[in-house]
């Protein structure tokens, strides 16, 4: 059976690299997939990845993760200080999940200081870059029987 993690990364996550590089640094999207998958490989897990700038298309993708994934590494964006039904469908699916930021949230504006899933979240990693997301792999994957 194929272990698997679902990788959710949320509005304007697809403009790493190019979006303010002196908080999100130079990487992409594309390099953050393929850091997370091979954080998963050494555990013996395959990642599934989407980024989506629409909310709906997020909730529909941790719905769909209770079929064959056994947890969810999420960078919300900007949805982590607005998203009531993000939390909701994180928490519904009952899959343990890692909420993972690039920047360090509580040292920029105080609107971000507020996340909607810091209480039900497995595990958190925030301001360590991209690294973060292998981070977060790791830590998640030790919670996983």
């Amino acid at each position: 059976m194929t272990r698997r993690l679902l990788l959710v990364n949320g509005p304007n996550l697809n403009l790493l690299g190019t979006r303010e590089p002196g908080i999100y640094g130079t990487a992409t999207l594309a390099d953050v997939e393929r850091l997370t998958a091979d954080a998963a490989a050494d555990g013996g897990f395959e990642v599934r990845a989407v980024q989506s700038n629409h909310e709906g298309v997020l909730i529909d993708a941790i719905h769909a993760a209770r079929e064959d994934c056994e947890g969810i590494v999420i960078n919300p964006g900007g949805l982590t200080h607005t998203s009531v039904v993000l939390r909701d469908a994180l928490t519904g699916v009952g899959l343990p999940f890692a909420e993972v930021h690039i920047s360090d949230v509580y040292a920029r504006e105080q609107f971000r200081h507020h996340s909607y899933l810091h209480d039900v979240a497995a595990v958190r990693v925030i301001g360590e870059g991209v690294d973060g997301y292998a981070n977060a792999v790791r830590q998640l994957i030790a919670l996983i029987p």
